[in-house]
C-alpha cells in the first residue's frame, strides 16, 4: 500500500518533492463534464474528462453552460466539474483511448469512467461506485492528504478542485483539517509517502466520495 511518514510543518516553495516530468500526472490540471442520465437503477453518470488531451483551457470552460450542454446532449442535467487537479504520479488504464470522444464548447474530452450515483445531488462524504478500470500510483516522496473513515478506511485524495474555491492551491491542502465539515468520526491527515501507494480498481469499481470544497477521494483497499 506504500508507507507514510509525518509531512514536516514548514513546506518550503512546494510540496511537491519530486520531479514533474512530462509523462507525471502530479498537478496537472483538467475539467469535467458529466452528462447525467435517469436509469432504471437510478441515477448515472458519463464522465468526459480533458485529461490528456488539453488542459482545460480557462476561457472555453468559463464560457461553458451546463444547461445548454445538458440539451445538446440529451440528458437529464450536465455538470460542470473543475477545474481540478491530479495528485497521483501515474495514472494507469486496461485499456487505452477507447471512451467517446465529445466536444463540449470548443473543448475536447473523452469518456474516462461511469459513475452511479447516491442521488441526483450527493451530499460530501456520500460514497459513489465509478468503473474506470484504472490504476493510480501515488508517488513516493509525495504528499498524500486522506480522509479516514469512522470504520478506520483511508480515503486518498485524488484530485484537489477549484469548483468551491477558485484560489485553493496545493499549498493549501495541508491546512485543509480546520477548513472542512468533517462528519462525526471523520478526520483528515496529511503524510509524505515513503515508497509508491497503488490504488488499483481495475477489477472492480472504484469507491469514491468528495469533501465539502469538492475535493475527490479513492477508498485505498489493503
Amino acid at each position: 500500500m506504500g508507507q507514510i511518514g509525518v509531512f514536516p510543518p514548514v513546506f518550503g516553495r512546494s510540496v511537491d518533492a519530486v520531479e514533474n516530468s512530462p509523462a507525471d500526472t502530479f498537478g496537472k490540471r483538467y475539467g469535467e463534464v458529466l452528462l447525467v442520465s435517469q436509469t432504471s437503477t437510478g441515477p448515472q453518470v458519463a464522465v468526459f474528462n480533458t485529461f490528456p488531451l488539453n488542459d482545460c483551457p480557462p476561457d472555453a470552460w468559463s464560457a461553458l453552460d451546463s444547461q445548454t450542454l445538458a440539451a445538446e446532449n440529451g440528458v437529464a442535467a450536465a455538470l460542470l466539474n473543475g477545474p481540478r487537479y491530479w495528485l497521483m504520479s501515474e495514472i494507469g488504464k486496461t485499456r487505452e483511448d477507447v471512451g467517446e470522444l465529445k466536444t463540449f464548447g470548443g473543448i475536447e474530452m473523452r469518456q474516462q469512467a461511469t459513475v452511479e450515483l447516491s442521488s441526483m445531488n450527493p451530499a460530501p462524504y456520500s460514497v459513489n461506485k465509478v468503473s474506470r478500470r484504472t490504476v493510480f500510483v501515488f508517488g513516493a516522496g509525495r504528499p498524500v492528504f486522506e480522509l479516514l473513515d469512522p470504520q478506520g478506511q483511508r480515503w486518498v485524495m485524488q484530485s484537489w478542485s477549484q469548483t468551491v474555491d477558485p484560489a485553493l492551491s496545493l499549498a493549501d491542502l495541508p491546512g485543509l483539517g480546520v477548513r472542512l465539515q468533517l462528519p462525526d468520526g471523520w478526520s483528515f491527515r496529511t503524510s509524505t509517502l515513503t515508497s509508491p501507494l497503488r490504488i488499483d480498481t481495475t477489477t472492480a469499481d472504484a469507491h469514491v466520495t468528495q469533501d465539502d470544497l469538492g475535493n475527490t477521494y479513492s477508498l485505498a483497499v489493503a
